[in-house]
């Protein structure tokens, strides 16, 4: 094979094309700090590093969401206190007016009191996060969750949990709706509720209600009708049979089917005490029948029992209501500590694929600084002998 002179020259073009070009990446690899930068160049290596960037990118927005979530749950935990808080301040008003000491004058003020109180729970019901988003409305973030009327409040949201997924099949609740939170409270011992007819004429007050045999309660209705000023009867009003009967002394605990009932005062022949399953009610209807109840004190015995009655049965009811705002900010407390665990978990995890695309892709800058150096002399030894071989013709030695 004959090499001519264009061989030659397209030999040693090709040769320092490539010096040139390995020199170009030696170059590349230092700015960037990477010892590849195109898949091209290690495809084992950059499939590994893609992997572990995808995996990273989702830990990071997990991690985002964590974040979000624990904003979230953090307003509605101080919103939660704040609402027992409240619930404490108005417990406290209700004994202060139970206490037989005080004028009409006195339960109009503390009825005042009350209504302040009841707006002030209203806004902590409404409460927004810091996007604008009312926490306690369901999936109806933009819509105000209660509206204060004449008996209570009305819901406007829904029974929606909002949820947010902080890792691989793992979702946290970041709202409980306000339906759950302010209108599913039991009334009465969250069990039964005993309450007087309003009819009644004599002076018996319904005092401490306790189910004292789980196993003999099946949750029936029940009245207690006074025969007599001192006798009564316990009818299942379901059946009209009679439970039981006794003779009434003032403080006397009636037991029968499973509870106990304690009244105190003088009920009068015909009044009558109803006993039944407690309901869900809205923590703003039992703050609005205590206000009313407190506008409206009456006089005389009767009035007098009427008023302890209510009272009574708004302090059971206000005692549900943080039960019920104690249990939703335990399960609060909870999400809070599992998204405190998720992040832990997280942030290891976004260092170990940190360092393995660090192993993976990292630079060994002296190997690199080294490599640059002889690819630099390589490259102008080739350049000099190109330079010179190209002076090399026979023509020169002929005269």
């Amino acid at each position: 094979m004959r090499v001519t002179q264009n061989l030659e020259q397209s030999q040693f073009l090709t040769a320092i094309n490539q010096l040139e070009s390995n020199l170009s990446t030696t170059q590349n690899q230092i700015s960037s700090g990477k010892a590849f930068t195109t898949a091209s160049q290690n495809p084992v290596a950059a499939g590994l590093v893609t992997g572990y960037n995808q995996a990273l990118a989702q830990s990071q927005q997990y991690d985002t969401n964590s974040s979000s979530a624990q904003g979230s749950l953090n307003t509605e935990d101080s919103a939660l206190t704040q609402v027992q808080s409240a619930l404490q301040s108005l417990r406290d008003l209700a004994l202060e007016a139970n206490s037989g000491t005080e004028s009409s004058q006195g339960l109009s003020a503390i009825a005042t009191q009350a209504a302040q109180i009841q707006s002030s729970l209203l806004g902590l019901a409404n409460t927004q996060d810091g996007s604008g988003n009312y926490i306690f409305g369901g999936y109806s973030t933009q819509t105000q969750p209660f509206t204060l009327t004449a008996t209570g409040a009305t819901y406007n949201g829904d029974q929606g949990q909002r949820q947010v997924q902080i890792a691989a099949g793992q979702t946290v609740v970041v709202g409980d709706n306000g339906d759950l939170v302010f209108n599913q409270v039991k009334t009465g011992n969250g069990t039964f509720v005993a309450s007087a007819a309003s009819a009644n004429t004599g002076t018996g007050v319904v005092g401490a209600t306790t189910v004292s045999d789980p196993a003999a309660y099946t949750g029936g209705t029940y009245a207690i009708n006074f025969t007599t000023a001192n006798a009564y009867q316990v009818v299942d009003t379901a059946t009209n049979a009679v439970v039981t009967s006794g003779t009434y002394a003032a403080g006397q605990t009636i037991a029968f089917s499973g509870v106990q009932v304690t009244l105190s005062g003088q009920p009068a022949a015909g009044d009558s005490f109803s006993v039944a399953p407690s309901s869900n009610q809205s923590l703003f209807t039992s703050v609005q029948n205590l206000v009313t109840a407190l506008q409206s004190p009456g006089s005389g015995g009767t009035a007098a029992a009427q008023l302890n009655n209510s009272i009574n049965s708004a302090i059971n009811n206000i005692d549900q209501a943080l039960s019920q705002t104690q249990t939703v900010q335990s399960s609060v407390g909870a999400r809070l500590n599992s998204i405190t665990t998720q992040q832990s978990v997280a942030g290891d995890q976004q260092v170990q694929l940190q360092q393995s695309i660090s192993t993976l892709q990292s630079l060994d800058y002296a190997s690199a600084i080294t490599s640059l150096d002889s690819q630099n002399t390589t490259l102008s030894a080739a350049m000099q002998a190109f330079t010179l071989t190209q002076g090399l013709s026979l023509f020169k030695f002929i005269s």
